[in-house]
């Protein structure tokens, strides 16, 4: 289960007396998630997610973070929205830990978007982009495109240990986004648009979560981000046109892709494979035998920077 810190019943009564929310009546631990400690919290006054953000999380971001989603949740966005306490403040501690209580939205995360969903998911990007256009604090990506060369030398030349034609990849990958879109449209995006962030009911989205990877970036990349989550298996094998042209579908609804962004798709898509190899990779490689986060394996995006090195634009479409 993903809770590294625990919270005793006299921890919370403590703390939930800065609140306006209530007395709790249920308290329990939430199993998914890798990066925090999530404890699903029911009160007399509602449903809340009660967040403690452990090592993994850029701590000196999270007030970023929490006015980003607060921002979205005012401009009526399906975002989760930080609760404050009494004196108006919303990030908190706990156990020595930042935390933050947040409201709970209905829904759950698919595994096996159908192209309607895909289409819903789209759409949503494409609320949350004209949202962000005048959201006006910037944060750099630190996992984007002027880092890519230094988070590969981090693996040490050590990749090959985890299959010997990952090497190859990350160097075609490398030099492939060398020339890299950069006068392409920017704004605040979420870069970590996984099915597992998107809640849905059927076929609708109902909540957006996780921001903790949002950052300013290039809307096409966000894009390109999103679609190698949602159009290929799992494992990176299997390509879904049929879910790539829902999701183009979507997103055109809501904003849309320029020319120069749907030329550039297959370049902007072997970077965000490439971005996720490589955290993959690091974490590979220096996460302990016995540590409680669950490796993801970096091969699952090197068959897909592989897809998106020989890929036209309308492949990545869906055509």
């Amino acid at each position: 289960m993903a809770v590294y810190t625990p919270v005793t019943a006299a921890d919370l009564t403590a703390f939930l007396q800065r609140y306006d929310i209530g007395v709790a009546t249920s308290f329990k631990g939430i199993a998914e998630g890798v990066q925090n400690s999530n404890f699903l919290l029911e009160t007399t006054c509602g449903r809340y997610v009660l967040t403690l953000y452990e090592t993994r999380v850029e701590i000196a971001a999270l007030p970023w973070f929490l006015r980003l989603t607060t921002y979205l949740a005012d401009k009526g966005l399906p975002v989760p929205r930080p609760i404050v306490d009494r004196e108006g403040v919303a990030l908190q501690v706990l156990n020595g830990r930042p935390a933050c209580v947040i409201a709970f939205v209905t829904g759950v995360s698919v595994t096996e978007p159908t192209p309607e969903q895909a289409r819903a998911a789209g759409a949503a990007m494409g609320a949350l982009h004209r949202a962000t256009a005048d959201f006006g604090e910037p944060r750099v990506n630190d996992l984007g495109q002027p880092f890519w060369a230094a988070m590969a030398a981090r693996c040490e030349g050590r990749t090959g240990e985890i299959d010997a034609a990952l090497p190859g990849v990350i160097a075609t990958g490398l030099a492939a986004t060398a020339d890299w879109p950069v006068s392409l449209a920017s704004a605040v995006v979420h870069t970590d648009l996984f099915p597992d962030n998107v809640l849905m009911l059927g076929g609708a989205v109902t909540g957006l979560i996780d921001f903790y990877f949002a950052c300013t970036d290039l809307r096409a990349f966000d894009y390109a981000v999103t679609h190698s989550a949602w159009c290929f298996s799992d494992d990176g094998a299997r390509y879904f046109p049929e879910r790539a042209a829902a999701l183009a579908a979507g997103y055109g609804e809501t904003y849309g892709l320029t020319e120069a962004e749907v030329a550039a798709l297959p370049r902007l898509g072997v970077g965000a494979a490439l971005r996720f190899v490589l955290t993959r990779a690091y974490d590979w490689l220096n996460t302990p035998a016995d540590a409680l986060v669950t490796k993801k394996d970096p091969m699952a995006f090197a068959r897909r920077l592989d897809w998106y090195a020989a890929a036209t634009p309308d492949m990545v479409l869906g055509v």
